[in-house]
């Protein structure tokens, strides 16, 4: 075997390893690790609503009347509850769970167990009107900033609303652990993503 040839198959057993190395700190599991920080003042965790085929809604969706929307499959549905119990696993105790209204938001909200869904309308999608993201973001932040500091949410939202908020754009059933700042901004402690 040649130099070249050995480097050759040294680079691609070498790549793959650091690849895997960089990238999963920055993704926990959907074990314990993570949901700690749910405890500490002023953290959240919003996720994005599990596995619902397709992208945006029909032309002719209506709030309230899910067969006019994308709703989840039987794999998101099944994704939610594994999230639900993971969290159960963690022993984190939730203090509110607020949802989109968006029927696909609200199924994934109840079905992580975690008590009783409230519909929050900042967190309802602007995917087919961004011209509204930035009013419901800030909206959003001044809600959470007004909460007090002690209080555990889980928020259910879509990926437009999560990567407004926090820069982040999250996979189907994503959870994104963060801190809302003094200023406002929103700071990333972690990401726990359930596999599908």
């Amino acid at each position: 075997m040649t130099v070249f040839a050995r480097r050759s198959l040294l680079f691609l057993l070498i790549v793959p390893l650091l690849a895997t190395a960089l990238i999963k700190p920055s993704l926990a599991s959907d074990t314990r690790m993570g949901w700690e920080h749910l405890a500490a003042p002023r953290t959240f965790a919003i996720m994005r609503h599990a596995i619902a085929p397709g992208t945006g809604d029909p032309d002719e969706f209506r709030i309230g009347d899910c067969s006019t929307q994308r709703n989840l499959d039987e794999r998101g549905r099944a994704q939610a509850r594994r999230i639900g119990a993971a969290v159960r696993r963690a022993g984190v105790e939730v203090d509110r769970i607020l949802s989109s209204q968006w029927c696909r938001c609200l199924e994934t909200a109840e079905l992580l167990g975690l008590g009783t869904t409230e519909e929050l309308a900042s967190l309802n999608s602007f995917f087919a009107d961004r011209s509204t993201g930035a009013e419901q973001t800030e909206g959003l932040r001044a809600f959470l900033g007004a909460l007090p500091d002690d209080e555990r949410v889980v928020l259910v939202t879509h990926q437009v609303n999560i990567t407004a908020l926090t820069g982040v754009y999250p996979a189907s059933g994503e959870v994104i652990l963060f801190r809302i700042e003094d200023d406002g901004t929103a700071t990333v402690l972690e990401r726990i993503r359930t596999e599908s």
